[in-house]
């Protein structure tokens, strides 16, 4: 009986005492049907050989019988089963590696975006690429890779021929390194994404780079904002978009020199038919290149957004205007400061009733405008989609807030409006939100420095206690320091309603020493009724320790984790 007892407990202790390596020979062998598991026997083959070989009149040979023998057939469950063990031991060495540096290890996607590499990690992290052959995403921008170190990398991405997105912003790539990435990329034959932004050694060297893509370039977003670029540069990728017929995205933003080279590049737009993303900002445009992009708009019927913002094209623009018809699934729209004059902005309010899919417009900072803005946020009014508009420091007059006080009921869409920076709001945003009496989608509203009024502040308090800015998420009231003590209190008073606001900005002018001890405790009362508040900007005004110590304990009373910012 003992010994009976014995056997079954040396058996279950076997069976608790089985490694993970155990379990997956285990699962392997289950998963086989019994005659893969187990030969059949020599006899039963030897008869049923003999049959086969009656029929076709031919014997059986001695490789075959080797390959049926039961010893070849361990032999393959042994060789699987050491590839499993491989490839798990390989993929643990991923995991150490990432886990080091803080990241999360995915077999599909490796993040070391920021993580200060060495020249050890980018050998350690080279020699592991193999490792990961299903990797699709990899993503190194921000840091400063070593010399040399590129090189050394490049010549492992042979082992990831799934990898479709490559992020190399900000890693100080040396003119060396150029080539040897353009070489890399022809072996990348999925690749759809490559970032090089921030990478100043391109300027003067990119056709390095551009003259290495190959046609029919699988290529779909490119990605090169603050290389240095120059006009020559821009030439060669000009050149290099008649092999990138699928690219649906550029970005060559921040690069100042590369405006005389963009008229070539303009014409080559013809060989990227399904480019859906342009942004230029900051490039260098003038009223002759612009006008150029605007006979190139023919070539790109898909274009959904189009940056062309900070480039002195103002007077050149209302030709480019009319082309923009031929954009018609345009969505976003950006030429804030472009120096717009009022025929620039008189040509495009022709145009803008007919983009029917446009939802964000942004002009700020066109300060010569506010006259003739007026009848641009009229015609607003018949994009049915439309969600933002961005209409900061544009000198808007008192006509021009009655004109989109009159525009707001029918922007039924409308999420974000920002009006900062435009003095004559103040004493008037209640003509303006008076046409808000209806529930809106409004989740941002920036009034910053717009010269408000107690009575502005009033009818912003009374609109959003009748409950028409529930979904407002962001309220940005920054730098006017024409609303008084009184007025501030009032206001914390009696707002309410805003159940989604996470972020509220109530900081004043630089140097004004305004103590807030008048309002404090109705702020306090007023952030429990703000139960998604994360973000109070209270810049500038005189805190006291005592008065910062009661917003900590409001936080720690309360369970709240709201990040003041004094």
């Amino acid at each position: 009986m003992e010994s009976t007892d014995s056997k079954h407990h040396q058996k279950e202790n076997a069976k608790r005492s089985r490694s993970p390596f155990d379990l997956i020979v285990n699962q392997i062998w289950s998963n086989k049907s019994f005659a893969e598991r187990w030969p059949q026997s020599s006899v039963s083959r030897f008869f049923k050989q003999s049959e086969n070989s009656l029929k076709s009149g031919n014997s059986t040979s001695k490789n075959e019988l080797e390959e049926m023998s039961p010893d070849s057939e361990t032999d393959k469950n042994k060789q699987t089963l050491s590839d499993v063990e491989d490839t798990a031991g390989k993929w643990e060495q991923v995991a150490e590696f990432m886990d080091k540096l803080g990241k999360k290890p995915d077999p599909k996607c490796l993040n070391l975006n920021n993580c200060q590499l060495t020249t050890n990690d980018v050998i350690q992290f080279a020699a592991l690429l193999p490792s990961v052959p299903s990797l699709e995403e990899l993503d190194l921008s921000w840091n400063e890779l070593p010399g040399g170190a590129l090189k050394l990398l490049c010549s492992h991405l042979q082992y990831t021929p799934q990898l479709r997105v490559l992020e190399l912003a900000s890693c100080q790539l040396s003119r060396l390194d150029i080539p040897t990435l353009g070489d890399s990329v022809q072996l990348l034959v999925n690749i759809e994404k490559l970032d090089l932004s921030w990478n100043s050694e391109l300027g003067g060297n990119l056709s390095l780079f551009a003259q290495k893509l190959e046609k029919h370039s699988t290529l779909k977003i490119l990605k090169l904002v603050g290389c240095n670029l120059t006009a020559e540069d821009g030439v060669a990728l000009g050149k290099a978009l008649s092999v990138t017929t699928n690219l649906e995205v550029l970005d060559l933003s921040m690069n100042r020199s590369i405006g005389c080279g963009l008229a070539i590049l303009f014409q080559e737009l013809r060989h990227v038919p399904h480019l859906q993303v342009l942004k230029l900002r900051n490039c260098g445009l003038t009223q002759d290149s612009v006008q150029m992009l605007g006979i190139a708009l023919n070539y790109v019927p898909e274009m959904k957004k189009m940056v062309l913002s900070c480039n002195g094209i103002g007077g050149g623009f209302k030709e480019t205007a009319t082309h923009l018809l031929n954009v018609t699934q345009l969505q976003v729209f950006e030429i804030h400061e472009c120096t717009l004059t009022e025929d620039d902005v008189s040509a495009l309010t022709q145009i803008i009733p007919l983009l029917k899919n446009l939802q964000v417009l942004n002009l700020a900072l066109n300060k010569n405008i506010g006259h003739t803005v007026k009848h641009l946020i009229a015609r607003i009014r018949f994009l049915p989609k439309f969600k933002n508009l961005n209409a900061s420091s544009c000198n808007l007059t008192k006509e021009s807030i009655v004109e989109l006080a009159d525009t707001l009921p029918h922007l039924t869409e409308l999420e974000t409006l920002d009006l900062s920076w435009n003095k004559s709001l103040g004493g008037n945003l209640g003509e303006l939100l008076q046409m808000l009496q209806n529930e809106t989608r409004l989740r941002v509203l920036k009034l910053c420095s717009c010269n408000l009024t107690g009575h502005d502040m009033a009818a912003l308090a009374s609109l959003s206690s009748a409950g028409f800015l529930s979904s407002l998420e962001m309220l940005h009231l920054t730098y006017n320091n024409t609303v008084d003590d009184q007025s501030w209190m009032m206001f914390l008073q009696e707002i309410n309603g805003l159940k989604l606001l996470s972020e509220l900005d109530i900081g004043i002018m630089p140097l004004s020493h305004r103590e807030c001890g008048l309002w404090l405790t109705d702020l306090l009362h007023a952030l429990s009724r703000f139960p998604s508040l994360v973000e109070l900007g209270m810049h500038h005004w005189v805190i006291t320790a005592s008065q910062r110590e009661r917003l900590d304990i409001f936080n720690k009373n309360n369970n709240r984790n709201i990040h003041f910012t004094y």
